[in-house]
């Protein structure tokens, strides 16, 4: 155990103490204000406040933690040795840095509450954050400070052993559209065949034509060839289902369509499945209920994880939503736009929210990237993206993090837009376990 000095115990600092040294180091942690329990303390030990009390080992305290509320604070990059970092210490701190607080604003998304402009979806964009603009999105900065600080603590503390993490790789399979043709209702099949003719999309209408008679397979079905190559390289996959009602944005296939029922009972068979919110469940509790309710119809478990559809969601409302409805684990966090760590970290977390000052049950997984930001975002070819796809992975391997990507069951298809993308897929799972082994 190591116990930490600091003038006053808040939940912010409990919290991020916490994560650091208990969820990230597997170090349990604990607190004291009593000069004199810090001085008998004869195992690892380190002060966070304002000046040190002896020699010990002491981080010097920015007042982000001690606060309470938001403000707009000015931060200034500067590094440590050759990872960027923020809030400096000064002189007499062993790091250059007030590595908790530094990480805490960027865990909690602290400048997610700060007002912003928005997208055409509502959502924050990786343009507005401080790792975009100071260049280190790409890069869990958190996870390699804390890297960093595990090894100074080594040295300090030579008798105590610091666990080693293991290396995570988890594959997401979010299904917008479940089927391209198959089992629509009959007044959208007319309307896309009627489309397709006045735009002279040929291949969509015949390839339409084929698959309703039973001639071919529907290119979107791909869902057998991601259950095999989960066991064919031993990877934990997660299916988010979306189940709304149709509007512009939600398109996915009846939920009351037998068929569409039967695959997600299938698919519950042999992986996990989650929820995936609809476009308009951002701030709408009663809608993201409905959605819940209806996929715990289908597959007769509690629902208990969930990704956001358009990665749309508000801090902290949508997160406040998902725990009133005792959604456990989120997967939302990463940007459309941007493939990265908008945490800046690649490790899960449990969500602090800001409005009340407390850690939250909710876990947080973050996610590295997603194939429509490689493809449709950043207009990269296959072969780019898995060269993308490979730096963020040794990223993440570099600290024994989790590795979470997010794929589409359409992308596998080829079909398309997804032309030349059908093995793209295959060959990540193979980049993956040749690394990993």
């Amino acid at each position: 155990m190591i116990l930490v000095y600091t003038h006053k115990i808040t939940p912010r600092v409990r919290y991020i103490f916490k994560h650091i040294f208990t969820r990230v180091l597997l170090v349990p942690v604990s607190f004291t204000t009593k000069v004199e329990d810090f001085v008998a303390h004869n195992g690892p030990k380190m002060s966070y406040t304002k000046v040190p009390l002896g020699k010990e080992f002491f981080v010097k305290s920015n007042e982000l933690l001690f606060e309470q509320g938001i403000n707009d604070l000015e931060i200034t990059l500067s590094s440590w040795d050759d990872t960027p970092c923020f809030f400096n210490a000064g002189p007499h701190s062993s790091i250059p840095f007030d590595i908790f607080a530094a990480s805490f604003y960027l865990i909690s998304r602290y400048e997610e509450y700060l007002p912003h402009v928005r997208d055409i979806h509502e959502r924050f964009t990786a343009e507005q954050s401080l790792a975009y603009n100071f260049k280190f999105l790409e890069k869990p900065v958190v996870d390699i400070w804390v890297v960093k600080l595990k090894t100074i603590l080594k040295l300090r503390f030579p008798e105590y052993h610091f666990p080693d993490r293991e290396f995570r790789y988890i594959s997401t399979i979010d299904v917008d559209n479940a089927f391209a043709y198959k089992y629509k209702s009959f007044v959208r099949t007319f309307g896309a065949f009627i489309s397709d003719f006045f735009k002279l999309q040929i291949r969509s209408f015949w390839s339409r034509v084929l698959v309703l008679l039973r001639i071919r397979k529907d290119p979107y079905n791909t869902f057998e060839k991601i259950l095999t190559l989960s066991k064919t390289y031993d990877v934990k996959v997660i299916f988010f289902f979306l189940i709304a009602d149709y509007t512009t944005f939600d398109t996915n296939v009846s939920a009351t369509k037998r068929q569409f029922r039967l695959l997600i009972k299938h698919i519950a068979d042999y992986a996990s499945v989650g929820l995936h919110p609809s476009y308009y469940t951002m701030k709408n509790s009663v809608m993201l209920k409905k959605e819940k309710d209806r996929l715990e119809s289908i597959t007769n478990i509690p629902t208990t994880i969930s990704r956001q559809h358009f990665l749309r969601f508000s801090l902290p409302e949508t997160y406040q939503n998902l725990i009133d409805l005792e959604i456990e684990e989120d997967y939302s966090m990463g940007y459309a736009s941007h493939v990265g760590f908008r945490a800046s970290t690649s490790i899960p977390f449990h969500f602090f929210d800001l409005d009340f000052e407390i850690q939250t049950p909710l876990l947080i997984h973050p996610f590295a990237l997603m194939d429509t930001t490689l493809n449709d975002y950043m207009g990269l070819t296959p072969k780019q993206s898995l060269g993308r796809t490979k730096d963020l992975l040794n990223e993440v391997m570099n600290v024994n993090g989790t590795f979470i990507t997010l794929f589409h069951n359409e992308s596998l298809s080829g079909y398309l837009r997804w032309n030349g993308w059908e093995k793209v897929y295959d060959k990540m799972q193979k980049l993956i376990h040749t690394h990993v082994n």
